[in-house]
């Protein structure tokens, strides 16, 4: 049976009075999607998976994940990343200190992809990298910096196609060029980030909904990536205000590439494709 509006507002309060979670201002389409595919994977009804949720904590905590979770990989989207790379951290290079925070950094494929970016530029060690992520679940996973590797073998194409300007070819004779940051095990089918990578971030849990910004500085760049595409507008505000009041003078902001900023908050950035900066 497919998840109608009714539906949706017992999910929500379900939630709030049986979780650490609020739903309230997600979007109804994203809700109603990522609901439908979960209760076919569970092979249940709505009705069944909410009397669940009130008696089983361990199972709303998984529903939530299901919820929340989102895609990444290293590089994603690797014409994003050369504008990154060609354009706004050289801009950042006269600063003593560099300081970027990823919220929603999910599993740290993009946060890893940052430092290499950073350490091709020789911006690396003059950098503070802050990721932080509703579920502490993956926030351990991005510590961890190990991944599938015949899972995410398009990692290394593009690698190739940011770091080595190429055109997102496989071959190992790069392998010289990747194992600087991580080293591939094809025998226990791992990616390893390399420990000078994995110990440079400072993580935290935080959540955009309630939270406030909890490493109490103020950054350079805020890459928050196919995030706030979940939120209504009252909510998406709402993350903007935060970004916005916790962004240098003229700090940017990279959103996903379906993401944009709309309304009052609008006004309060510039966007130079793909950046927005504070004004």
């Amino acid at each position: 049976m497919e998840v109608v509006g009714k539906d949706i507002q017992n999910f929500q309060l379900t939630v709030r009075a049986h979780s650490d979670y609020d739903f309230t201002n997600y979007s109804p389409t994203s809700l109603q999607r990522r609901l439908n595919r979960i209760l076919l994977e569970l092979d249940m009804k709505m009705d069944q998976m909410i009397a669940r949720m009130k008696t089983d904590k361990d199972f709303t905590d998984r529903i939530m994940k299901k919820i929340t979770v989102h895609t990444t990989e290293l590089f994603r989207d690797p014409h994003i990343w050369k504008k990154l790379k060609n354009n706004l951290l050289p801009s950042l290079s006269h600063q003593e200190k560099i300081r970027i925070w990823h919220p929603g950094c999910s599993t740290g494929q993009e946060i890893y992809s940052m430092m290499i970016v950073l350490d091709g530029l020789g911006l690396l060690e003059k950098s503070e990298i802050y990721g932080s992520d509703l579920h502490q679940e993956v926030i351990e996973a991005a510590r961890l910096g190990r991944y599938k590797y015949r899972f995410n073998q398009s990692y290394l194409e593009n690698f190739d196609r940011v770091v080595l300007n190429g055109e997102g070819t496989f071959s190992w004779s790069n392998r010289k060029h990747w194992k600087k940051y991580f080293h591939i095990d094809e025998t226990s089918d791992t990616i390893q980030m390399k420990e000078f990578l994995r110990e440079k971030p400072v993580y935290k849990k935080l959540d955009l909904v309630k939270d406030a910004n909890l490493f109490l500085v103020n950054f350079d760049l805020i890459v928050c990536r196919n995030v706030i595409i979940y939120f209504n507008a009252e909510l998406q505000n709402r993350v903007f205000e935060l970004f916005h009041s916790n962004l240098k003078d003229h700090g940017s902001l990279l959103l996903g590439v379906h993401e944009s900023i709309m309304g009052s908050y609008s006004k309060k950035f510039i966007k130079k494709d793909p950046f927005y900066y504070r004004r």
